[in-house]
């Protein structure tokens, strides 16, 4: 495949997210994170999806570095809370990145709502290309919230996010969940159409 050695850089800088697209990506192209290309930027997230947040970001670092770039906007959405806490996932609580904070909030919000309270993590991934129209494809991952987290692993909501293993995100193994999750369903959908193209 002519695409096989691409450069691409991945815009965040979020070390978790950098690690799962480094693993569902492997070595189908030579993956750089924004640290790495030299970009050291807050890319202001003020889309009201998460495909117009990933899109903020991947073409903010390729028009940084004129280089192809691939984004994720990512969240939970709670079917009892009208999809929330959606885009604002990260920041639930009002800060951003505060896990504990955002995972105590979403119970407090979830008080007396019986099982099963359905819930996704949903992403949106966004590659971009100079000459080429946009690739944004989506990922969902379908669970439901627990009434206390379980498990040591992963990050932001998985200790809560009981998925189709029977397990939360954070009893299961990285390898496990870049199977299944969300992230590498929309990377996949992307790399389909990537694929397509030729």
């Amino acid at each position: 495949m002519t695409h096989s050695k691409m450069r691409l850089i991945v815009a965040s800088n979020n070390s978790n997210k950098l690690r799962e697209f480094h693993e569902i990506l492997g070595e189908r192209f030579d993956n750089v994170s924004m640290h790495e290309a030299g970009i050291d930027a807050d890319i202001e997230e003020n889309g009201t999806t998460f495909e117009e947040n990933a899109l903020i970001k991947a073409n903010y670092v390729m028009n940084a570095c004129h280089c192809a770039a691939i984004a994720d906007d990512s969240g939970l959405e709670v079917d009892a809370l009208g999809g929330a806490p959606g885009v604002y996932s990260a920041r639930y609580c009002g800060r951003h990145g505060d896990d504990d904070a955002n995972n105590a909030l979403l119970l407090r919000n979830l008080e007396g709502i019986p099982a099963p309270r359905k819930a996704r993590y949903v992403a949106a991934i966004a590659l971009v290309r100079s000459g080429h129209a946009p690739i944004v494809c989506r990922g969902t991952c379908e669970g439901e919230i627990l009434t206390e987290g379980r498990g040591n692993g992963g990050f932001g909501y998985d200790p809560l996010f009981l998925c189709e293993t029977g397990k939360t995100f954070a009893e299961i193994s990285p390898e496990v969940k870049n199977a299944i999750s969300h992230r590498k369903r929309g990377i996949e959908a992307v790399l389909h159409a990537l694929e397509a193209e030729q």
